[in-house]
């Protein structure tokens, strides 16, 4: 399915840009020659090495190409994997390029062997939950965004720690805590600082 919503895409490039240089005659024509190589042989590469690691369909079908160690693909390998597209194409219709998938425990084709290159489903990992509720409270004094991550992801673990390991976290972070103040509700300071996590959350800083 990817690779059909890449062709199909392809194609309307490739129509539109025939459409486009058509009242230029040869010089057009020429044109639409290189649009046709350029579309062709860089449509891959380029949204390959891109953030996202994926062409438009492998993005919308949740795919990504990475290297066999789990990194993000390179650019020798992405050229790679895409030249190799031409042999995996051999005899007709991708046919050396099937069986080589079903011959390989990996579900490779010639290209990703070569280039030591895998397509994955990248499904999103959530790492942290959404914290407990707690009445907002101001930190004693500005954070930096390296300290508002690190609130907000111990926030997130609430669910993950023991309360006691939880409770020990925050006594790291209690110089940011405002000092209690009489007739303050007693709390813990994980209590207190779950109340910062919140702030932190509905502020724009």
């Amino acid at each position: 399915m990817a690779f059909l919503l890449d062709l199909l895409i392809r194609l309307a490039i490739n129509i539109a840009a025939t459409l486009a240089l058509s009242a230029l005659g040869r010089f057009g024509g020429g044109l639409a020659l290189i649009t046709f190589f350029v579309v062709e042989w860089i449509y891959p590469i380029v949204f390959e090495l891109g953030r996202g690691g994926a062409t438009p369909g492998k993005s919308v079908m949740g795919l990504r190409v990475v290297m066999d160690s789990g990194l993000p693909i390179t650019p020798a390998a992405s050229f790679i994997r895409n030249l190799l597209r031409v042999a995996d194409f051999l005899p007709f219709a991708y046919g050396f390029g099937i069986v080589c998938l079903l011959l390989n425990r990996d579900c490779k084709r010639l290209g990703d062997l070569a280039a030591g290159t895998l397509v994955v489903h990248a499904r999103p990992v959530t790492l942290h939950d959404a914290p407990p509720e707690a009445e907002p409270i101001a930190p004693a004094r500005a954070l930096n965004l390296s300290e508002r991550a690190a609130i907000r992801a111990w926030a997130g673990r609430a669910k993950r720690l023991t309360p006691a390991r939880f409770e020990e976290l925050a006594q790291i972070a209690a110089p940011v805590l405002p000092p209690v103040q009489p007739g303050d509700p007693k709390r813990s300071t994980a209590e207190r600082l779950l109340g910062v996590a919140q702030w932190l959350m509905g502020s724009r800083g």
